[in-house]
């Protein structure tokens, strides 16, 4: 089936550095395809805007981009960017490897961090305190992207963590507990195995089985924290997937269904109802609108 294109690292990158960092206008400039169009790519992206705006269009939700706020979008998320003539800001690609490599530099909580901000679309606003030493960050680490001097990736990867840490430290809410510690551990562990493998397992008993708990232990955790049970994640982590491939690609419900994991299409269309709230017929014809959003107004 045809599907929404997929931008790989490599295509934005010919020095091959698992890491990008580029000012909007040059971006625009660049005029870099598919940025402008509906697509995913097989690497984590920020963006922060420092001055106009747009829409960022993401898993059938509109955000409104704005000043000084800052956008997370993981990798394989279906995604639009169509920015305001005078946008300004800064786009910073990365995928795995870049923060997987040199445990010393990004230890775990960075990396529980880090998913926790990708975990779903994440917008977070700056506190204008930060702004400066934010900027600063940014500038050495674009000075650094674009020369070729000796130790560059691991100067890249260190003022990386650093605003990484200022972005962390703006949404953590005060300091954890050691038992926090081990929940948000959990959850980290739970979302990266549904990820993995929502086609395969749709039962909380199975990724409970993973974690060696009871299915009604990380029920609990998950609803405390997130405010939703693990088998309410699971179900929409499927129904994206539906969504997705439902819009963004010519396979009917048959084939999506055999894709996703279910038996037959008629288990998978009382699924999709129950849990969309809508047929899938009504949904591929165009029942809920996804803003493929015409240029008007916006220039890329």
């Amino acid at each position: 089936m045809k599907e929404a294109p997929i931008i790989p690292m490599m295509k934005i990158n010919d020095a091959l550095l698992p890491f990008k960092i580029h000012t909007i206008s040059r971006v625009r400039e660049e005029q870099e395809e598919n940025y402008d169009t509906p697509h995913s790519q097989d690497y984590y992206e920020i963006t922060w805007i420092t001055k106009g705006g747009g829409k960022l269009c993401a898993d059938l939700k509109e955000y409104n981009l704005e000043v000084n706020t800052v956008y997370f979008i993981r990798k394989n998320q279906v995604h639009q960017l169509l920015l305001n003539s005078d946008t300004e800001g800064f786009i910073i690609s990365f995928n795995d490897s870049f923060v997987n490599l040199g445990a010393h530099e990004f230890d775990m909580t960075s990396h529980v961090g880090l998913y926790q901000l990708f975990s779903n679309l994440q917008v977070l606003s700056f506190q204008s305190e930060i702004l400066t030493d934010l900027r600063e960050i940014v500038s050495k680490m674009m000075k650094e992207f674009e020369n070729n001097y000796s130790f560059k990736e691991q100067l890249l990867k260190r003022y990386f963590k650093i605003f990484l840490i200022y972005v962390i430290r703006q949404r953590q809410m005060g300091a954890q507990t050691a038992e926090q510690s081990r929940e948000t551990d959990l959850i980290t562990r739970f979302m990266e195995s549904l990820e993995k493998k929502f086609k395969e397992k749709k039962m909380v008993a199975d990724y409970a089985a993973e974690l060696f708990i009871t299915p009604n232990y990380l029920n609990g955790i998950i609803k405390r924290i997130t405010g939703f049970s693990a088998g309410y994640h699971i179900r929409q982590r499927v129904i994206l997937e539906a969504k997705r491939l439902a819009r963004y690609s010519d396979a009917g419900m048959k084939e999506i269904a055999y894709s996703l994991g279910f038996e037959d299409s008629s288990h998978f269309s009382k699924f999709f109802k129950a849990v969309a709230g809508m047929n899938f017929s009504d949904f591929k014809k165009g029942g809920l609108s996804y803003p493929l959003y015409p240029q008007q107004g916006l220039t890329a």
